[in-house]
């Protein structure tokens, strides 16, 4: 039915400014090579980054790969203060959130079990993100544009109940558990 596993997040950045009236879309564009998504609950995709809208106003950039790193994640200070000067903010959230995937034909009902969001194909599209619970605990959701899969944020002090919640939804979908992999 489904495979499941931690992915092992690199640097975890928020930033924060109004598109509108500041520069922050052009700034994280020349300094992080990529383009903040600008409708809601959508993602962008550099070969280092990726860009997930966590509101109107503020963005997840997420390691992306060993590809690019050390340009568009070096720096924090300096990237920092350029966004700031713009009238924008960067935060380093890396140590706050774990990450699990889930991959496979059931992944979507195991998910579906203890979260109120409609995860159809047609509905929550690859490349789409969203936040919402499971079961009890607040949640990020990335829905995969390669393979049928998802990744799950969550606070790192509730990650050890969320990965026992998952195991025990896709128990009866039959599941396996696969070693730490990239997000």
């Amino acid at each position: 039915g489904c495979r499941i596993h931690v992915a092992t997040l690199g640097p975890v950045w928020n930033v924060q400014g109004d598109p509108v009236r500041t520069s922050v879309v052009a700034d994280v564009q020349r300094l992080f090579g990529i383009a903040l998504p600008l409708v809601p609950n959508t993602a962008q995709r550099s070969d280092a980054l990726l860009a997930l809208w966590i509101g109107p106003r503020s963005w997840l950039l997420i390691d992306g790969g060993a590809s690019g790193r050390a340009a568009a994640l070096a720096d924090f200070d300096a990237k920092r203060d350029a966004l700031s000067a713009g009238g924008g903010a960067l935060f380093d959230i890396s140590a706050s959130r774990v990450a699990f995937t889930i991959r496979g034909a059931r992944a979507a009902s195991v998910l579906a079990s203890s979260c109120p969001l409609d995860f159809d194909s047609r509905v929550f599209l690859p490349g789409n993100c969203a936040q919402s619970v499971f079961g009890r605990v607040s949640a990020l959701y990335y829905r995969h544009e390669t393979a049928p899969g998802f990744s799950v944020m969550v606070a790192r002090s509730l990650a050890a109940d969320v990965w026992h919640a998952l195991c025990v939804a896709a128990a009866s979908e039959g599941y396996d558990v696969a070693p730490p992999a990239a997000f």
